[in-house]
């Protein structure tokens, strides 16, 4: 389990588009398709791209599925963590303002976010 420095951006940014870099691992898409597929299902939704409904409907649409972090330890279970116990797969980590993506027990972001709190995710269905 590490991290893996992962920026997808074309210009190199590391702000404002956590989401689109996120769902490029997870789906292989170019970073210009996962910006224009988020931001027509915004479209499509009548909402922002960056509203986890929009987003988390686009991954529906490749295959994922939604799931709730365990609520046992709220404040304290990391993403290193959640690594951990996910040392198989593939998903889309939401965590406080921010989104990565984790497979086969690494995350991959453009900075160590290891320390952050899951709030949920979203697990490929090629995972069951």
């Amino acid at each position: 389990m590490s991290w893996i420095r992962y920026n997808p951006n074309p210009s190199g940014k590391l702000v404002g588009d956590c989401t689109v870099r996120a769902i490029t691992k997870a789906t292989g898409e170019s970073w210009e398709e996962a910006y224009c597929g988020i931001t027509l299902q915004g479209l499509l939704l009548k909402d922002m791209p960056s509203n986890s409904g929009v987003w988390g409907s686009y991954l529906k649409r490749k295959g994922f599925r939604r799931r709730a972090v365990p609520d046992t330890c709220p404040d304290c279970y990391t993403v290193e963590q959640f690594c951990e116990d996910h040392p198989e797969g593939l998903f889309v980590v939401a965590v406080h303002n921010h989104v990565l993506c984790v497979k086969d027990g690494n995350y991959f972001d453009a900075w160590d976010s290891g320390r952050e709190i899951p709030i949920f995710y979203f697990e490929s269905e090629e995972n069951e």
